[in-house]
C-alpha cells in the first residue's frame, strides 16, 4: 500500500527513535538528520527505506494504534496503551457495545472504544472541558480522518447527556466517579462499569459506594505494569527502566437491585 495525502506516516532511524507526522502537499520533516519533504513519501510503497537531504536513511511505515497515542499531541493526561488493553478486555468492549465514556480527555481510549464497538456499537463520549474536548475531536480526526459516524462526542455533564441513552458499558476517566456509580441508571442492568484511576483514595471511595449502593457485582481492581526486556544474542535481560503505576482499573457488573 502506497502513503497518500493526507496519510499517517512513522519515519523511524537507525536507533529506533519514531516520527510522526501526517502527509500533506508541499511539507516537509525536519529532523538532526536532515530533511524529507513529504513529495518523496506521497506514492512510495510502505516498509520503504527514504533518504534525508544529508543522506540519512530513515524507515517509513504506518503508524500502529499504540505508535499514534506514544506520538500524538497531548492535552488532557493519555490513558497509555498498557491500561487501554485491559480496560477492553476486562471491560468485555467488543462488536456491538453501547458505551458512554466520561471524560473524553486527550481521546486514546475513546479512539480505542470506537475500534472495539466497530460498525454495529456506538461510543458516547462526554467531556466537561470545552478546551479538552475540542484537542481530543482534532487527535480522533486526525487517526480516522473524520469523526466516525458511530461516535457521538458531547461537551457537558455525563450525569445528565448519560439519562439520554442505555448503554451496556460505562467507562469512567474522572475524579469522582463515585458519584455516576451511585446514580447506576446509565448503566443497563448486567452491563459493566469500568473506571480508570490514578490514586489508591480514589479507588477506595469508589469501591466502597460501588457496595454501598449494593448494585454492582464481581468488582475487581488492578493496575498493569509494563516492562520491556533486551534481546542482544546471548544476553536477554529485562530493561533498565519499565513503565510502572500509571493508573487503576476498577471493573463491576451491573446488578438489577
Amino acid at each position: 500500500m502506497t502513503f497518500e495525502t493526507g496519510d499517517q506516516c512513522l519515519l523511524v532511524d537507525s536507533k529506533g527513535r519514531c516520527y510522526l507526522l501526517m502527509l500533506r502537499e508541499g511539507g516537509e520533516f525536519h529532523s538532526h538528520l536532515g530533511v524529507v519533504p513529504h513529495a518523496d513519501l506521497i506514492g512510495v510503497q510502505e516498509g520503504s527505506l527514504v533518504s534525508t537531504g544529508s543522506g540519512r536513511k530513515l524507515l517509513a511505515i504506518r503508524p500502529r494504534f499504540v505508535d499514534y497515542v506514544l506520538k500524538m499531541r497531548r492535552g488532557a493526561q493519555v490513558v497509555y496503551p498498557k491500561d487501554i488493553g485491559p480496560i477492553l478486555v476486562y471491560g468485555d468492549i467488543r462488536p456491538g457495545s453501547i458505551v458512554v465514556e466520561a471524560g473524553t480527555g486527550s481521546g486514546a481510549l475513546t479512539i480505542a472504544l470506537v475500534r472495539a464497538v466497530g460498525p454495529s456499537g456506538r461510543v458516547i463520549s462526554v467531556e466537561r472541558r470545552e478546551d479538552h474536548a475540542t484537542h481530543a475531536r482534532r487527535t480522533i480526526e486526525r487517526f480516522f480522518g473524520e469523526i466516525p459516524s458511530t461516535l457521538d462526542l458531547r461537551v457537558g455533564d455525563v450525569e445528565t447527556e448519560a439519562e439520554t441513552v442505555h448503554a451496556d458499558r460505562l467507562v469512567l476517566d474522572l475524579p469522582e466517579p463515585w458519584h455516576i456509580a451511585r446514580v447506576g441508571g446509565h448503566l443497563e442492568s448486567g452491563g459493566i462499569l469500568i473506571a480508570y484511576l490514578p490514586t489508591v483514595p480514589q479507588v477506595q471511595t469508589l469501591v466502597e459506594t460501588m457496595r454501598e449502593v449494593d448494585s454492582y457485582a464481581l468488582i475487581d481492581v488492578f493496575e498493569t505494569l509494563h516492562r520491556s526486556w533486551k534481546v542482544e544474542g546471548r544476553s536477554v535481560r529485562p530493561d533498565h527502566r519499565m513503565v510502572g503505576h500509571t493508573g487503576f482499573v476498577v471493573i463491576g457488573r451491573r446488578t438489577n437491585t
